[in-house]
């Protein structure tokens, strides 16, 4: 099993005509069973064309109705990006994965609005994919690094996803799936959300945590983690030297009032039975030794 994503997906692209739509779909085509799974794309008004063999469609409705799309992958430019989220969630697709990075924060709190009550499912913005290894790829993650295997990754940071990745990998530990959740700060599915989803994966034996500063998320997880885990975990917070009141890395990186310190969430975590690093060159040996 994986979670969220497998060779069953079938996957739209929307903003497949612009520069990085074709060039993370063309990446996407290739990686394991990605021809079978990636069978559409969406530019309004160059609905008949193709990329690389993938018919092009109006609407995200008309996609899902000649190809039986579940899931999508948004490429559109931050301007149009939440409107982008909204055709999707209208759609009744199963799972929107939104790379953007700098939506518009007031888009984004109308768009979260506009979700409640409906069955779609929303990763990031701001975020780099879901990968299950060896099976299909989802975003813009390098995927040689990754290994089909049992250690389930989440992360907010796009790029100590891809650290945490590799080092498993060097170490021959394989990963069950990986999912960048993004950092901000109006964003869909949260540490939590996913850490549920891992303990529920029979194929997923442990867990690296990924969290930045900024907010509670990591907090929360990890309270639940304490409560409700019965595989182990292993935390690292990104953004140890932020000074406070300052932002680092992601929009919802920031500190407020002296909460969402990573010494605070790194105190945290390990009270909750969560063992944690300073170094993110350790991540990987970590998690191997709680094993």
């Amino acid at each position: 099993m994986s979670i969220l994503i497998d060779k069953n997906t079938r996957v739209l692209t929307q903003g497949i005509t612009g520069k990085t739509g074709q060039f993370h779909t063309s990446a996407g085509l290739k990686y394991a069973n990605g021809k079978a799974c990636y069978v559409a794309g969406v530019t309004p008004g160059k609905g008949g064309q193709q990329f690389e063999g993938v018919p092009i469609f109006n609407s995200v409705r008309e996609a899902k109705d000649k190809t039986g799309v579940n899931v999508t992958v948004i490429y559109v430019p931050p301007p149009y990006a939440a409107a982008a989220i909204d055709e999707a969630v209208d759609a009744e697709l199963d799972l929107v994965i939104c790379i953007t990075e700098g939506i518009p924060v007031r888009d984004m709190i109308k768009t979260r609005n506009r979700m409640r009550g409906k069955k779609s499912i929303l990763i990031g913005p701001n975020c780099p994919g879901v990968i299950t290894p060896d099976e299909l790829k989802i975003g813009i993650m390098p995927g040689h690094i990754h290994k089909r295997g049992s250690i389930g990754v989440v992360s907010r940071s796009g790029t100590l996803t891809y650290e945490a990745v590799g080092q498993l990998t060097a170490l021959g530990l394989g990963q069950s799936s990986c999912v960048g959740i993004g950092g901000d700060p109006i964003n869909g599915l949260k540490h939590i959300d996913v850490m549920r989803m891992f303990n529920d994966d029979p194929q997923t034996e442990a867990v690296v945590m990924v969290g930045e500063i900024g907010g509670t998320d990591e907090e929360d997880c990890a309270r639940w983690v304490k409560a409700n885990m019965r595989k182990p975990v292993v935390g690292f917070i990104a953004g140890v030297t932020a000074p406070p009141g300052k932002r680092m890395g992601h929009a919802g990186a920031i500190i407020s009032g002296g909460k969402g310190t990573a010494v605070e969430k790194l105190a945290i975590m390990e009270e909750c039975g969560i063992k944690t690093t300073k170094n993110p060159a350790e991540m990987g040996k970590l998690l191997k030794s709680v094993l």
